[in-house]
């Protein structure tokens, strides 16, 4: 009977120490992480949505888009995040690991449009560059001018183009990480090198080869890999006007005082030209809920409106303030409507 009635005690104690882990993890607050691209527009968003709402504001970490992909992938419940941020679209390998975690029902939200910008200090002149001379300064291996590779000789902007100045090749950017690295290489190194027919042809013959080469960037100091934090990125362009940094439109258009963005291919990175493509470098950006906590966690639903409400992302919303380039109508209600129905995600 002392045997029995101490079990019981034990088992009470037991379902007593649940219910407190389940209590401590329960959670009234919206957990987002990801891109460092997307963090100021959730950031604002989330501001807004916890002054308007009955909801605390959303807690925004900025993680990089893969980092935030990893943590949104890694399972169902209160200990992992609700939404991520991307600077890029989900990649079907993490959708298989998110499968593979239990998180099987996705909703793709595409916020609107960015462009990625190589700039420099307002101390220093503007530079024009073409995706090409991109490519050429920053690639670990560049054509010799003979139909071979060779590691990349250059040192200077001079050395790449005789008519850019005669500076040093210093640029800081992003980690591999990021989505904006991932769309850094993709828009702005592969479009320079596929510049050469010869690189370009070999998509076809060895698609392996072609994207190791136009892919890479090179590791010999020329390119310094600054972390996910952009406005680090901006003060040390303050303070060295000989270097170059690549980051997102919008940290551009708010620190516009101190940087300014080169030309590309003869375009500047302007509001317009980003929303119409004359500008090379420009890319979608995203967000991503996981349906599950869809009303397990209060005010998901409530966030995904506000953010894709026509006062937020809209052509005059609050978002364009910080440097977001809307989509199109059709496209802006097209999203709107996933996140009403809880679409699920179709690669």
């Amino acid at each position: 009977m002392v045997q029995k009635k101490l079990t019981l005690m034990a088992l009470a104690g037991i379902a007593l120490a649940s219910t407190t882990v389940g209590a401590a993890q329960a959670r009234d607050q919206i957990r987002i992480v990801g891109s460092s691209t997307v963090f100021p527009f959730s950031t604002t968003v989330a501001e807004e949505f916890g002054r308007s709402t009955q909801f605390k504001t959303p807690v925004v970490e900025s993680t990089g888009s893969g980092g935030g992909l990893k943590l949104f992938c890694s399972g169902v419940g209160e200990s992992h995040p609700d939404i991520t941020n991307a600077s890029r679209r989900i990649k079907k390998s993490e959708v298989e690991l998110c499968a593979k975690n239990g998180v099987a029902e996705i909703v793709e939200v595409k916020v609107g449009y960015d462009g990625i910008v190589i700039a420099n200090s307002r101390k220093s002149d503007q530079l024009e560059l073409s995706l090409r001379d991109v490519f050429l300064a920053l690639a670990k291996d560049v054509p010799n001018g003979n139909g071979k590779l060779i590691a990349n000789p250059y040192t200077t902007w001079k050395d790449v183009n005789p008519s850019l100045p005669d500076s040093k090749i210093e640029v800081l950017g992003p980690p591999p990480t990021s989505g904006t690295r991932d769309a850094f290489v993709e828009l702005a190194m592969e479009g320079g090198c596929k510049t050469f027919d010869w690189i370009k042809a070999m998509k076809k013959t060895d698609k392996k080869a072609y994207k190791k080469l136009c892919h890479t960037i090179r590791e010999d100091g020329a390119f310094i890999e600054a972390g996910e934090n952009d406005n680090l990125i901006v003060q040390k362009l303050d303070a060295n006007p000989q270097a170059l940094g690549i980051f997102g439109f919008s940290f551009l258009d708010q620190n516009a005082d101190m940087v300014q963005g080169s030309k590309i291919n003869g375009a500047a990175p302007e509001f317009e030209k980003i929303a119409n493509g004359s500008y090379a470098i420009s890319r979608p950006l995203y967000f991503y809920v996981k349906a599950a906590h869809v009303g397990k966690v209060p005010g998901i639903k409530e966030y995904m409106a506000e953010f894709t409400s026509e006062k937020a992302w809209g052509p005059e919303g609050y978002l364009t303030d910080k440097g977001l380039i809307p989509m199109p109508e059709e496209e802006r209600a097209k999203f709107r409507k996933g996140t009403e129905t809880l679409a699920n995600l179709s690669m």
